[in-house]
């Protein structure tokens, strides 16, 4: 496996932030940014658009909700390393696309062994929703432990794993 390194956090903690600084640090030109966002209104575009002058021409954007597997196994070869951003959005758009819970899992067991066999570097962004209040309702809640299960999955597979405490990276493994 090549280095992967988990960025978590709250909102707004810096975690886009920092994980972009952690991959403009590695060599090579082919820099690659996987985006699991789908703007749905006018202040979402607007954001995304103000992330991709963040990162610059140089990178090569791919927008992706779903196929996180296979964009890894298809375009990590070529890249110099690739940012996944983020897996929150991601898990939500896998509830809202079934509610197979069986399917979630063997999509997620996917990821995890697309992680491990990766052929550039990662860096992939979460959000850490485990330290708020319990959801009121039951779709949140299994929203909230789906996305749980998916960071410690992968917290577990990384090489390094740093924490984003207002704007603050705090390492927790590696």
């Amino acid at each position: 496996m090549k280095e992967l390194t988990f960025v978590i956090g709250g909102c707004r903690s810096g975690k886009s932030t920092y994980a972009l600084q952690t991959a403009e640090n590695i060599d090579g030109d082919n820099k690659i940014f996987v985006a699991t966002c789908l703007p749905q209104d006018n202040e979402m575009v607007q954001r995304v658009a103000r992330h991709q002058k963040e990162r610059g021409q140089h990178w090569t954007t791919i927008e992706e909700p779903l196929y996180l597997p296979e964009v890894i196994s298809e375009q990590g070869p070529s890249a110099n390393v690739m940012l996944i951003d983020c897996l929150t959005l991601w898990v939500s758009n896998l509830v809202i696309k079934t509610a197979d819970e069986k399917k979630w899992e063997e999509i997620v067991s996917q990821f995890i062994d697309a992680l491990k066999t990766a052929a550039c570097p990662l860096v992939v962004v979460s959000n850490e929703v485990g330290t708020g209040i319990v959801p009121e309702n039951e779709l949140a809640r299994q929203y909230r432990d789906i996305i749980g299960h998916v960071n410690q999955a992968v917290a577990k597979t990384a090489s390094k794993v740093v924490w984003m405490v207002a704007g603050i990276p705090v390492p927790i493994k590696g």
